[in-house]
């Protein structure tokens, strides 16, 4: 491995999975989801093309499903242009490092992420409180710690835009971590939402396991700042958009994703906050 790129000493494989592990879409015709164990990945591709975007890196130990997933929808030859980071928590750079050293690729973050992503600072631990679900309770084995991945991580530019996704716009939905952000496509209403929200109750281990979908706010255990989550889902349902993959869950569309919405943004205290701030 990279001398300059390693994981936080608490890096470790999380033995959660869930009936969509291993499970792939296709969104859209340049959009391709995939579970790995209990988070999606997704993959942007240019059309008539074996090049592609990775948006987000997966569970920890999982470089070997990604790179298998990415050869058999691309083909043996497929080569990444970036990885897009929505944000570094352990569920989302699980394979990283090891996906950087395979395909030679930059990684893309927000400024207010990199120091999580360059080894100066952790994000806070998690915090078992927050729920009575089983996933909340275990969560204190979840690696908080930060990895480095030294000069392969980059900002992403100032302008909006998305390295290699045409007509994608990142937007910054802080909360679930500062630098937090969601891609958006206006011409669509395509968008990969990151933990800004999810599609299932990521606190309850039986509804991860079964995939049981409900729109929710951000994983709990996992989200220090709830005003800026607040205003991130606000600021999402206002884009109104027709079709939404999440980090947790399985991917909404038309009037179930729009009325999902509404109802997270008019019940957010009651919906998305944790017990202990209600």
């Amino acid at each position: 491995m990279n001398k300059n790129m390693n994981y936080g000493d608490d890096y470790r494989f999380i033995p959660a999975t869930s009936v969509q592990s291993g499970v792939s879409q296709e969104l859209l015709p340049d959009l391709y989801v995939h579970t790995s164990q209990i988070a999606n990945i997704v993959f942007y591709s240019y059309p008539g093309s074996n090049e592609f975007v990775l948006i987000d890196a997966g569970m920890p130990k999982s470089a070997e499903e990604i790179i298998a997933v990415a050869e058999r929808r691309f083909g043996k030859n497929a080569k990444a242009k970036a990885i897009i980071l929505t944000h570094g928590h352990f569920d989302h750079v699980g394979a990283i490092i090891e996906l950087v050293e395979h395909w030679q690729v930059p990684v893309f973050a927000h400024l207010l992420e990199l120091p999580y992503l360059t080894g100066l600072k952790d994000y806070p631990e998690p915090d078992p409180t927050v729920d009575s679900g089983l996933v909340a309770k275990m969560s204190p084995m979840f690696p908080n710690e930060a990895i480095d991945l030294g000069e392969s991580v980059q900002e992403l530019p100032l302008d909006g835009t998305v390295p290699f996704m045409e007509g994608f716009k990142w937007i910054h939905t802080p909360g679930h971590t500062p630098g937090h952000v969601s891609l958006f496509r206006e011409r669509d209403g395509a968008l990969i939402a990151g933990d800004a929200f999810v599609t299932v109750k990521q606190e309850s281990l039986y509804k991860v396991f079964t995939q049981e979908k409900e729109l929710n706010g951000p994983p709990k255990y996992l989200t220090p700042d709830w005003a800026a989550a607040f205003e991130s889902v606000k600021i999402l349902a206002a884009l109104n958009p027709s079709v939404a993959v999440t980090g947790h869950g399985v991917p909404m569309s038309g009037e179930e994703l729009s009325e999902g919405l509404r109802k997270l943004v008019d019940n957010f205290d009651k919906i998305a906050l944790p017990n202990n701030k209600k």
